[in-house]
């Protein structure tokens, strides 16, 4: 009979305990939480440094290894132009490079046409080199290319400076807003409980872009005319979580 009761007390007691551990961790989970969660933003000029200017070079053949020293060949004269007018070779970089069977549909049925090969170089110009932009084009379409499009960019060195103060002033951004909602619910902002970065806004400014299959050299040699790069906005945005006391 004793051991019995002494059974029946250590399972209530269980239960008690597992009843008790469940109410405190549902009021931990479902209690309000003197918590702020606020976004900041910053916008900010930035400088770019860098002209690039992309290539296409487009070839066909009746089998793959056909499209692809046409292309070869197309692609090293491009090259040779480009080196001859004062660039360096890593200043020419292969943005990427496909080859595929290509298909037209006649009377209802699939017909191959061959093979296309298709290379995409990119020419990059800092800031001593960007009044060759012209003569860039210039080597570019003669050696047998097509311009796709000419941008405006940062490099990796001014896009890590730009983004380091774009947060910075996010983050301040977020303190200030935490601190102003606080203040208008009678309380004070404490400790930081987290922090995340959202977005660094920053994408290459374009100058000039192809409409079709073709481009227009004209187009793109007047579109960087007397070029001359200007402030542009880059963004920044944080999300932030302080205590509130």
């Amino acid at each position: 009979m004793k051991d019995s009761i002494k059974i029946t007390w250590i399972i209530v007691s269980a239960v008690f305990a597992i009843a008790l551990i469940g109410g405190l961790i549902y009021w931990n989970v479902n209690a309000p939480k003197n918590e702020l969660s606020v976004t900041g933003s910053s916008t900010i000029k930035a400088m770019p440094d860098l002209v690039s200017v992309y290539f296409t070079v487009d070839t066909s053949g009746l089998t793959a290894l056909a499209a692809k020293d046409a292309n070869s060949l197309i692609s090293a004269k491009v090259i040779e132009n480009l080196v001859k007018i004062g660039l360096e070779r890593d200043e020419i970089a292969t943005e990427s490079f496909n080859i595929y069977e290509d298909f037209v549909w006649e009377n209802g049925r699939q017909r191959s046409k061959g093979f296309k090969a298709t290379n995409s170089l990119k020419v990059v110009l800092d800031s001593e080199k960007m009044e060759k932009v012209g003569e860039v084009i210039d080597a570019g379409v003669n050696g047998g290319a097509m311009i796709s499009y000419i941008n405006f960019e940062l490099s990796t060195e001014k896009e890590n400076y730009y983004k380091a103060i774009a947060f910075e002033n996010a983050a301040e951004d977020a303190r200030i807003k935490a601190e102003s909602i606080a203040s208008g619910l009678n309380k004070e902002v404490g400790s930081l409980v987290s922090v995340s970065a959202q977005e660094f806004g920053y994408r290459p400014w374009p100058l000039y872009a192809s409409a079709g299959a073709e481009s227009d050299v004209a187009q793109a040699k007047a579109a960087v005319t007397n070029i001359q790069p200007g402030e542009k906005e880059v963004t920044g945005q944080v999300n932030a979580v302080f205590k509130i006391v």
